[in-house]
């Protein structure tokens, strides 16, 4: 049986509306900020996955920092384009997701820091 994971299931659902308020950004002919938000959006899953394969505790907060890094360049790319109107979408559920995403991750990297006697 699979033990859950909270936030790896969480990115990876997060992941999937990414993937389709691109879609919709596509259907527009918006290919610059689409992409970019596209590639930060999925690669905050892509790193969490990784952690889970990490080789030593540093290496796992590495990998859950940069997926940290990667939200916050969401946030980002989310507000962008929710301001310039590219398309009609409420966008509040990607960016609550993404707050939570960037709280959780937070927690995980200063908890780890702290556990491996690195505090921040």
């Amino acid at each position: 049986m699979k033990k859950e994971n909270l936030i790896l299931d969480k990115s990876f659902l997060f992941s999937l509306i990414a993937i389709e308020l691109y879609k919709k950004l596509i259907n527009v002919n918006e290919y610059v900020l689409s992409r970019q938000f596209l590639k930060s959006a999925t690669s905050i899953g892509a790193n969490i996955n990784e952690s889970t394969a990490a080789q030593s505790k540093d290496d796992f907060i590495s990998k859950m920092s940069i997926a940290s890094k990667e939200a916050r360049e969401t946030k980002y790319w989310l507000m962008l384009l929710e301001r310039s109107n590219f398309i009609q979408f409420d966008y509040s559920v990607l960016l609550k997701e993404a707050d939570e995403i960037i709280n959780i991750l937070t927690a995980i990297v200063k908890t780890s820091q702290h556990n491996n006697g690195k505090r921040q």
